[in-house]
């Protein structure tokens, strides 16, 4: 028996995925280049946008990076070796879950926005490149980067049903899509009220 297909190892497998989502890279990389803690600044939240408010411009980038991964190495492995729908979905929401919920930080973690692109690029390429398309585009119109990765996250589920994946990634897309609505609710609130801070403002 292949140990990549037994119950055992899909199980370890997705409790990895969380553990290793839960690893939280803008307060490592603060921590390890003597940055303020990103918890206590701007919008409270540990992720790269409140790094880049300390003026540290790669470091907002190696802890963009280090997000992306934790979504993307998961899901690619699982995708391109094992190819469970069941496992593929699981480990989705488990890199996303630990990015949001971390074992590590009582459970108190980021918006989720690098970690679902990673876990997108990790499922299909593909769907990768059309998130960071529409990101792009509704950032350069509108300049709101909340708005920019909501709408992106939202179309996923749709695109990929247009791109015919299979029913649980169509599951795991929506769900994370909901997640990430969750988490970016003041931003939602801000974007109603006029309040929320335009790319290129603090």
């Amino acid at each position: 028996m292949n140990l990549l297909d037994t119950t055992t190892f899909q199980i370890l497998f997705v409790i990895a995925a969380y553990l290793l989502g839960s690893i939280n890279s803008a307060i490592l990389v603060s921590q390890s280049m003597n940055l303020p803690d990103p918890r206590a600044l701007g919008s409270g939240n540990p992720g790269a946008t409140n790094v880049l408010r300390t003026g540290n411009k790669f470091a907002a980038a190696i802890t963009l990076l280090g997000d992306l991964l934790k979504g993307f190495i998961p899901m690619s492995f699982a995708s391109t070796f094992i190819g469970s729908e069941y496992l593929i979905a699981a480990v989705g929401l488990a890199a996303l879950l630990g990015h949001l919920y971390p074992i590590y930080y009582r459970f108190k973690g980021g918006k989720g926005v690098a970690t679902t692109l990673g876990v997108l690029l990790g499922l299909d390429w593909m769907l990768g490149i059309a998130w960071i398309v529409v990101w792009l585009v509704v950032a350069l119109l509108f300049r709101y980067s909340s708005l920019a990765a909501l709408t992106a996250t939202a179309l996923m589920p749709i695109i990929a049903w247009l791109l015919q994946f299979r029913i649980l990634e169509l599951v795991m897309l929506t769900i994370i899509a909901l997640f990430v609505f969750w988490r970016h609710r003041n931003n939602i609130s801000n974007l109603l009220s006029g309040n929320e801070s335009k790319l290129g403002k603090s």
